[in-house]
């Protein structure tokens, strides 16, 4: 069964909370928002006012809340921004769920990464560096394209479909999923698995905001997994009161896609002793007048705000040695932000992929009934202009990650960046 199939099942333990006029203001108001105060309007390919009439006569219908967020999150997607989406009220995000794997795209194709260990894992062993080759029985890109990734947001193409594989498994909580796998070595085995975790709920593959392992060589590997912490300043100050007999330093932003960009500057003034600029903006400003000329052309009127300049912090000592930051598709929003700053400070090589190019600031919008909608307001860009939007940061090193690498357990990315850090002590 797919999961529209499953979605549109009635729910006996919850009832309809929105009403068709709450629905039909739900999609209004995400229309007009978007239509006025999204700050890349000009880079979307669909029709928005064909996308308001669409989906008004599809919501119109007695339906449940889960088909009307399926059908919200299909509008949203159209916006073509990684980090725009809605957000059910906490009772209905709650019936959804994901079995406790983490799914990643490596080539485009689907890879268990790992797993939380519980009873029923016991039992199935998905197996880490499994790849999946069916859901439910429909082939993984058949189920992705089809079912997920129409629902999921991203500023390019590669983007979406990254996004889509890490929701892969997500539907009904409390159902099965029945799973064709690859297994390193090149058996095939079926495995079945039930969305246990709610998508309220904790998961339990996150790392903490912060981890810092020292290697071998006196290089320390700092992976800074989220901006959203917001104790995370606190804890690196507590970790580096001192930099002492630190040789190098590895900022990992692989996995940070959340969180505040102030919160990465306040990393940053630690780690150079002169001032740096950070990201500039702009932000879409409506003027009736010209509205009436070309309602769409979003450069006709903008509020800009320069470049910050940032001064290093004075209670905590600098460090100044090499520096080399991780990226990958992954890297998104304020971690991007991050990236464009420690470039104008100079401060090292970034080592690996591209990031998402996913971003700039949001506001959350309120929707009937306890729902939201997240919108970006903001185009971010480097001090001189140049945008990344739906591009992406190109590294000064690319390293890409492949299949083979994966299942030989090698991080090419992180090996690379040692070996530059290397390079950079003997020099």
């Amino acid at each position: 069964m797919c999961l529209a199939a499953l979605l549109a099942a009635p729910v006996r333990s919850a009832s309809q909370q929105l009403t068709a006029a709450d629905r039909a203001r739900a999609v209004a108001t995400l229309w007009s928002e978007a239509r006025y105060n999204f700050a890349y309007r000009d880079r979307m390919r669909a029709d928005w006012d064909s996308a308001l009439t669409a989906t008004l006569a599809a919501a119109a219908p007695r339906q449940t809340d889960l088909q009307f967020y399926q059908r919200l999150r299909r509008m949203a997607a159209l916006l073509g921004d990684g980090r725009t989406g809605v957000t059910p009220a906490p009772a209905v995000l709650s019936r959804l769920g994901r079995p406790p794997l983490l799914v990643r795209s490596v080539e485009g194709r689907p890879f268990i990464l790992d797993y939380a260990e519980n009873d029923e894992m016991r039992v199935a062993r998905p197996e880490r560096l499994a790849e999946i080759l069916s859901v439910q029985g429909i082939p993984a890109a058949d189920w992705i394209r089809d079912s997920i990734l129409p629902g999921t947001p991203g500023s390019s193409a590669g983007d979406r479909w990254r996004r889509a594989v890490e929701r892969l498994l997500e539907g009904p909580k409390g159902t099965a999923v029945q799973l064709q796998l690859r297994l390193p070595g090149d058996a095939t085995r079926g495995a079945s698995v039930t969305r246990s975790i709610g998508l309220t709920e904790r998961w339990p593959l996150a790392h903490p905001a912060l981890e810092v392992d020292t290697l071998p060589d006196r290089t320390v590997w700092v992976r800074l997994n989220s901006f959203e912490d917001p104790d995370l300043v606190k804890d690196f100050d507590r970790v580096f009161a001192g930099f002492v007999g630190v040789t190098g330093l590895l900022i990992d932003l692989r996995d940070n896609e959340a969180g505040a960009s102030e919160t990465g500057y306040a990393i940053l003034t630690r780690l150079t002793d002169k001032p740096f600029v950070t990201a500039r903006w702009r932000t879409p400003q409506y003027r009736p007048t010209q509205h009436a000329a070309d309602p769409w052309d979003s450069s006709l009127s903008w509020y800009s705000a320069p470049p910050d300049t940032i001064t290093p912090r004075r209670d905590h000592p600098a460090y100044t040695g090499p520096i080399a930051v991780l990226a990958s598709p992954r890297t998104s929003g304020a971690a991007e932000d991050f990236v464009v700053a420690v470039r104008n400070a100079q401060r090292g090589f970034v080592i690996g992929e591209r990031t998402s190019g996913s971003a700039g600031w949001q506001i959350t919008i309120p929707l009937p009934r306890g729902w939201s909608f997240q919108l970006c307001v903001t185009r971010n860009a480097f001090p001189d202009g140049t945008e990344f939007a739906g591009l992406g940061i190109a590294p000064e090193q690319p390293v890409e990650v492949n299949v083979n690498d994966l299942l030989a357990g090698r991080d090419a990315a992180l090996e690379r960046a040692r070996e530059y850090i290397a390079e950079m002590v003997r020099h």
